[in-house]
């Protein structure tokens, strides 16, 4: 992979030493981007290892959540590494970064599960995926600026579009990490094969580390810093001066968000859709989505190079308005083309619970003591599982009635209601010899494509944005908080969302509504910055 990447940096005319930064900082983002991805490409595997003590929809659930856990502290890692990036220099902070993330993944790969250590295991998962949250947080940001302070005026874009690549390439790295482990375990894999992923990044945080030490410190910050114009208190200075402050909500609002979901929906929300809910065998979804990656990436570093000729507001505003027209069309054909069955079973025979609202739980038991064995919470469990879409509709006290087309099941019957749904054509799982591997690529595809047209020019522009003394604080925390809070969110949320309603669509509306916002507040308040100045303090 570094060969790669330093070969297409010297065909780009890239010198020998701007080519060594970008590899150096781009490299060791890659590692730390697959470090982080490793736990969300084995979340449903990670959720029967670890939350076995509660029902297997709310496992789920609480492996998406612990996933997310490590999102939710990301701003806070944004804010103390930011500090210290401003404060001390850029090289060292980031080092930091990536030992931590190294050490805290290589522990989850030692961590005894469920059955070993009680609820023990758990809440020392959590805390790794928190202290994971923490290094992330300070990792962009420096990588970001370091490759920037580097690029000449004029080629910002293409060069810091190296490091948006690299959370593509980290997943994409996993994913071939995780297959490879899976062909050298075999059945193995669920039970003890999941961990030499987690294992292997002993060796890439050598690797990473080894890299990062070579590195020498920003030119900007040490001019800044012999001048004695390095902020002794980045924090204040980014938050508590209005207008920089403005600039940060705008960015944060404006594109952040937005930018966040559209690459949570291509290379994250679509595996899970793919599988947990379409019920696509996980080695032929991950093959599906490596292909879509090795298609699309290339396109980060051409909309990062487009942005350096026709500004970084065209291309971000042109992803946020794709993402908010395509969206639920694509998930729909995923549907169609992974699944055709479940569409068409649908089509002829949809499934209704009709229950007394009072008897219908939300299906999500954080502690393992909800009964949730009423007919109407065991019909929806089995049908969440069986990924089978439903809607609910209200009846009187004492009622629960499954309708699936023109057949009516009285209260719940287990084996009966399978047979049913069996009958009307919905499958237990997608048919291999049925799904259209190049649709669904294609799909992935366009999806991965509004991703790259909003996060290929994002790095340029927030640095663009702050000036030099206090970059690292104020890019940090709304970049984090869109990537960790509202992008990060967005698997479980929606999944959840889909679990209460029974439609396997509606979790679509939680990047619609950010789509929304996002682009409204971009058109209205942000500004062009591609020709910026960044080297002032």
């Amino acid at each position: 992979m570094s060969n790669s990447i330093a070969s297409a940096a010297s065909t780009a005319g890239i010198s020998r030493a701007e080519r060594k930064v970008i590899l150096a900082s781009s490299l060791g983002t890659v590692f730390e981007w697959y470090d982080f991805f490793l736990y969300g490409a084995l979340a449903a595997i990670i959720g029967k290892q670890f939350f076995s003590g509660v029902n297997e929809t709310t496992a789920f659930i609480f492996a998406l959540m612990t996933f997310a856990a490590g999102f939710v502290v990301r701003p806070f890692g944004a804010l103390v590494f930011g500090r210290l990036g401003d404060m001390v220099g850029r090289k060292y902070t980031f080092l930091a970064t990536i030992v931590i993330m190294g050490l805290s993944t290589f522990l989850v790969g030692m961590l005894p599960g469920y059955a070993t250590l009680g609820i023990a295991a758990p809440l020392i998962l959590v805390s790794l995926r928190m202290l994971q949250g923490l290094a992330i947080g300070g990792e962009y940001g420096g990588a970001a600026i370091y490759v920037a302070e580097h690029a000449p005026d004029h080629k910002r874009g293409g060069y810091t579009s190296w490091i948006q690549v690299t959370a593509g390439a980290g997943l994409l790295l996993s994913l071939l990490v995780i297959l490879a482990c899976r062909k050298l375990t075999g059945d193995a894999f669920n039970e003890w094969g999941w961990r030499l992923p987690f294992l292997l990044s002993i060796f890439l945080l050598a690797i990473s580390t080894w890299i990062r030490l070579s590195m020498q410190e920003s030119p900007a910050f040490l001019k800044m810093k012999a001048e004695g114009k390095h902020s002794k208190a980045p924090i204040s200075e980014a938050f508590g001066n209005w207008a920089n402050l403005k600039v940060v909500l705008i960015s944060l609002f404006g594109f952040n968000g937005g930018q966040a979901v559209t690459f949570y929906c291509a290379q994250f929300y679509s595996l899970f859709f793919l599988t947990q809910i379409l019920k696509v065998d996980p080695q032929t979804a991950n093959l599906m989505l490596i292909a879509s990656l090795i298609l699309t990436t290339p396109l980060f570093l051409y909309f990062g190079h487009l942005s350096d000729r026709i500004g970084r507001k065209p291309v971000l505003v042109a992803g946020l308005a794709l993402g908010l027209a395509l969206t639920f069309p694509a998930f729909s054909w995923l549907t169609d083309y992974a699944n055709p069955d479940v569409a068409s079973a649908q089509s002829r025979a949809p499934v209704t619970v009709v229950a007394d609202p009072a008897s219908c739980h939300f299906q999500f038991d954080p502690i393992g003591k909800a009964k949730l064995n009423t007919p109407c919470d065991q019909a929806k469990a089995l049908l969440a599982k069986s990924g089978v879409p439903y809607q609910q509709k209200a009846a009187p006290a004492g009622v629960t009635e499954v309708h699936i087309g023109a057949t009516v099941q009285q209260g719940f019957d287990k084996k009966a209601l399978q047979d049913a749904l069996k009958t009307a054509g919905y499958p237990d799982k997608a048919d291999p010899a049925k799904i259209n591997h190049a649709m669904v690529i294609l799909v992935l595809v366009l999806l991965s494509v509004i991703s790259a047209l909003t996060y290929g020019p994002l790095a340029a522009m927030m640095v663009e944005l702050f000036p030099t003394r206090i970059r690292y604080t104020s890019m940090s925390l709304p970049y984090h908080l869109g990537n960790g809070w509202i992008g990060g969110l967005m698997p479980t949320v929606a999944f959840s969302l889909v679990v209460y309603t029974g439609d396997i669509l509606y979790g679509l509306w939680y990047p619609i509504v950010v789509y929304a916002v996002s682009l409204v507040v971009s058109l209205l308040f942000l500004k062009e910055t591609f020709r910026n100045d960044i080297h002032g303090h």
